[in-house]
């Protein structure tokens, strides 16, 4: 099954994701290993569309997709944006980059999710979780 659900781009929308969650882990008995990786998974795909895609341009959407499937759930989070090359993102934990702040958003979707992939020049990021 698949459901859909578009945000603002603004820092607030936020509190809606985290509501997503908790309705997600409600209704599809999320365990409580998974519930955080989700979580912390989806606010930072959402602040990352919200921030560097759309440039908190309000005329502009950040867009959720939810696909559940017997053994995982699949989120997929869509920009209005340009769009990136995720290669090029720096990595967090080499020492030239410990005291940057940010850049830690895709990487820490890298280590939560069972699997990641961008599509469509960056402006969409699907993560995936075993259950």
């Amino acid at each position: 099954m698949n459901t859909y659900w578009r945000f603002p781009s603004t820092p607030g929308c936020i509190t809606d994701i985290e509501k997503l969650v908790e309705y997600l882990a409600d209704k599809y008995q999320i365990s409580a290993e998974k519930y955080p990786n989700i979580l912390i998974s989806l606010t930072e795909a959402v602040n990352n569309a919200v921030i560097h895609g759309n440039h908190c341009d309000e005329c502009k959407c950040v867009h959720v997709e939810v696909e559940v499937h017997p053994q995982s759930l699949t989120l997929t989070v869509r920009d209005e944006g340009c769009g990136f090359d995720p290669a090029n993102v720096e990595d967090p934990t080499l020492p030239e980059n410990i005291a940057k702040a940010g850049g830690r958003g895709i990487f820490l979707i890298h280590q939560l999710c069972d699997r990641v992939r961008f599509d469509a020049n960056g402006t969409t990021v699907k993560m995936s979780f075993d259950f």
